[in-house]
């Protein structure tokens, strides 16, 4: 029997489905783990059916994409798990050299719609690694983080610096909540496979009302490995971040491409379609 090749965030912010996953089974789909650059372009290339990829992936690949209903990675406000750590406060930062992770690429269009819309900022930007421990190089005023990296330095900020939460400045810009990622399939795939497409539905879907409802359990299967304590991750996953793509939520993402289609970080403002299931 075929098998559904689904593309998945190695990150806490997807811990219930994770979990759901491993408890509930996933029989039917076979499960690639990365990071979210790395998913964008396997989905891209076609070594994936279905993936989470980022909000800005799929702007650049909505010729090809559908969005999966029901399910993404968004915020109200506060995110925890995007920063921009800086050795100058924000209002400070004008023609600065700025590091980006190089495993995101929604949070690099979120870091320079906020710094040019909201603060008047046109920085040197450069795409490199980053590290938790030691975020700033030398040679830079500031670094963006993402995902498990970022919730730690948001959670223990290095002596000296200053952190700022995207989700929050997002919504101090645009009095609005983001879509930070999203559950896209191929379009040829939904077209030739579309029993197999609501099949890996229904498991994502399942996989995440799992994990969702035996949430303590699942920050219990991996908290001796984290660096975070209960408490830190329960309010991360049970106040910050939600995983349902809602109406509201898919408005708010066509706001996010109008700014970024605006400060030309994309060729075009996608359409967003939505996979019928």
């Amino acid at each position: 029997m075929k098998k559904v090749r689904v593309g998945h965030i190695n990150f806490l912010n997807v811990l219930p489905l994770t979990y759901g996953l491993k408890k509930i089974g996933a029989d039917g789909i076979e499960i690639v783990s990365d990071v979210p650059s790395a998913l964008n372009e396997k989905i891209k290339n076609g070594f994936l059916d279905i993936s989470a990829i980022s909000a800005a992936a799929y702007a650049g690949q909505h010729d090809k994409l559908l969005i999966l209903p029901g399910i993404c990675i968004r915020a109200d406000c506060d995110v925890t798990s995007i920063i921009l750590i800086s050795r100058k406060p924000i209002e400070e930062i004008k023609n600065d050299k700025i590091i980006l992770t190089s495993k995101s690429a929604t949070s690099h269009r979120l870091l320079k719609i906020i710094l040019s819309e909201g603060y008047g900022a046109s920085p040197e930007y450069e795409i490199r690694q980053v590290f938790p421990e030691n975020p700033v190089d030398n040679d830079a005023t500031g670094a963006l983080l993402i995902g498990d990296d970022a919730l730690y330095d948001y959670l223990h900020t290095p002596e000296s610096f200053y952190c700022y939460d995207l989700g929050k400045e997002w919504h101090k810009l645009t009095g609005r909540s983001m879509v930070y990622a999203v559950w896209a399939v191929r379009k040829d795939f939904a077209a030739a496979e579309p029993e197999l497409l609501k099949k890996a539905h229904e498991i994502i879907l399942n996989g995440f009302k799992f994990g969702i409802e035996n949430k303590n359990a699942a920050i219990n299967s991996i908290i001796d490995e984290k660096p975070f304590t209960f408490e830190e991750l329960d309010n991360y996953l049970g106040n910050i971040i939600k995983w349902n793509l809602t109406a509201d939520g898919l408005e708010n993402l066509k706001n996010f491409y109008k700014l970024a289609g605006k400060l030309k970080l994309s060729d075009d403002v996608p359409k967003i379609e939505i996979a019928k299931i």
